[in-house]
């Protein structure tokens, strides 16, 4: 090789412009690796928190329209205990014979008094609203009366004053007082049309000694 003078710098060199020499810059083809390589990471966290942010809002959309479940129904309040008028009926079931004490001025006849529901009722009364008449109960009073069952009490009455009777009585009625856990009642029971027919009739024997009185006295002819 001949000639003298500095040697020409290869291609891919430049010199320094301080002086210190020359350096080698870093090749283009590196530089384009570094970028997709950049490019591979960015694109991959990018798809990443995408599918991060569509796994969040699927599971919010499944939590929004999964079915409802109904709230837990709460537990309804007991029922009142009814006042004893409410659940007890008395009905008229038929006549009976006259007390053997007072064969002349008592008649009797029975009732069902009967208990629809809630707690047991005590009946601690019965009357009836005639001045002439007096009555006793069997059983006696008080006696108490289940849920659910009926009681056939057999009333016995006396009449102490035919003039305060009622002879044609339209609506006789008897007066009941009830006693339960709720409340103490006075009920007016009707008997109905056959109780009034009864009483009418015994009421006609027992106070039927205005025809004796008559034929005892003396005609004007005696």
């Amino acid at each position: 090789m001949g000639g003298i003078g500095p040697l020409e710098p290869g291609e891919g060199t430049r010199a320094w412009e301080d002086g210190r020499g020359p350096r080698t810059t870093r090749p283009g083809g590196r530089t384009r690796a570094a970028l997709a390589a950049w490019y591979v990471r960015h694109r991959r966290r990018a798809l990443a928190a995408l599918v991060a942010a569509a796994l969040l809002g699927g599971g919010g959309l499944l939590y929004a329209t999964r079915p409802r479940q109904p709230p837990p129904r709460a537990a309804r309040p007991p029922a009142p205990t009814p006042y004893p008028a409410q659940v007890v009926d008395v009905t008229y079931l038929d006549g009976r014979p006259a007390p053997a004490t007072d064969p002349r001025r008592g008649f009797g006849f029975a009732v069902l008094l009967s208990v629809a529901s809630g707690p047991p009722v005590t009946v601690t009364r019965v009357t009836q609203p005639y001045e002439g008449l007096s009555l006793t109960t069997e059983p006696s009073i008080p006696f108490r009366a289940e849920a659910g069952s009926a009681r056939k009490v057999t009333i016995t009455m006396h009449v102490t004053k035919c003039g305060k009777a009622p002879r044609n009585a339209g609506l006789p009625f008897l007066d009941v007082t009830l006693r339960n856990a709720r409340a103490i009642q006075t009920q007016s029971f009707i008997l109905g049309p056959r109780y009034a027919e009864y009483l009418s009739e015994a009421l006609e024997v027992a106070c039927g000694n205005r025809s004796q009185s008559l034929a005892k006295q003396p005609t004007p002819l005696e």
